[in-house]
């Protein structure tokens, strides 16, 4: 991969998390969360767009995957991922006026601090998995719901095939590639197939990242120390949110988004990204980053909500 980014090791204390890093380091500190099967690498074209417009722009390698380092608490619900992005934050000195970038399982943690009361990120923008509250079936879209979650359940089946024990680990290195085409059908580059399966070298790593889909759909409890955090992981954003989806994603129909807007207020409505699949900051970075860059310069019209703002994790 060219233009090589810096690489930052950061000891959060309870996690070594390696991470990339873009832009300069007096920038305002965007962090930008990964999801599955994925790596930081995947926001290498995003990195450069921010970067380059003088933001801080650092994307780790979230727990479970390498280089970060496995976590010897063995958590992997939402809140202890929430938890990490918080001390990230604090460990760069961005608390107050960070940015926080998720996608895909990095949605989940951003959707999860942007409901949370004492987030130390400023602004939260997440792509392609809506806040949960956000398309759960009212009286005005249960009908719609039906419809869309009938078509999900086919689309979602590695998440069923992820709960057996013992068989997923060991084979879903070979499944990586097919989900990667199913998902955004018009991504050609293998680098981020490579990229997404050199993040997960051994079973211990494989083991967390399916981890992540276990802790949800078994709905256990996380270690105390992530309770606070976990206790937000399904509620709506408050303050800046911004929402992004491809209308072409393979991973989580489209259709949701429109169940989305409903519950968001006027002013937050989500962003389809015409002709892009799950991976939208890979397959149109340009496109994303504009989003990006108008939502953020609408800051100060927009402050975040009045609340605890000391920190938290």
């Amino acid at each position: 991969m060219t233009n090589q980014p810096e690489v930052l090791e950061v000891d959060l204390g309870h996690l070594r998390m390696s991470a990339l890093a873009w832009g300069p380091e007096g920038g305002r500190l965007v962090v930008c969360l990964h999801g599955f099967p994925d790596s930081a690498w995947s926001w290498r074209h995003l990195g450069r767009i921010l970067g380059a417009q003088g933001l801080r722009v650092v994307a780790p390698f979230t727990r479970g995957y390498a280089p970060t380092s496995l976590p010897g608490d063995g958590d992997y619900h939402i809140g202890a991922l929430m938890y990490d992005a918080a001390a990230l934050c604090r460990s760069l000195g961005g608390q107050g006026s960070a940015v926080l970038i998720g996608h895909d399982w990095g949605s989940y943690t951003c959707n999860g601090l942007a409901a949370h009361p004492r987030s130390p990120f400023a602004a939260h923008i997440s792509m392609s998995v809506p806040p949960i509250k956000g398309i759960t079936p009212r009286r005005n879209t249960a009908r719609l719901y039906g419809r869309l979650m009938a078509r999900q359940l086919r689309m979602s089946w590695y998440i069923m095939f992820f709960q057996l024990p013992f068989l997923p680990e060991r084979v879903v290195h070979r499944i990586i590639g097919r989900l990667w085409r199913d998902w955004s059908p018009e991504l050609v580059d293998p680098a981020d197939v490579h990229a997404a399966l050199a993040a997960l070298p051994t079973l211990r790593h494989r083991a967390a990242a399916l981890a992540y889909y276990r802790c949800m759909a078994r709905n256990t409890r996380p270690l105390a120390v992530y309770a606070d955090m976990h206790a937000y992981s399904k509620a709506m954003p408050r303050g800046r949110f911004l929402y992004l989806h491809g209308t072409r994603d393979g991973a989580l129909h489209p259709g949701f988004v429109q169940i989305l807007a409903r519950a968001l207020p006027e002013d937050g409505a989500p962003v389809m990204i015409e002709g892009a699949g799950h991976f939208i900051q890979i397959e149109q970075p340009a496109v994303v980053a504009g989003h990006i860059l108008e939502f953020l310069a609408g800051d100060t019209a927009h402050p975040r909500p009045p609340g605890d703002q000391g920190p938290v994790g």
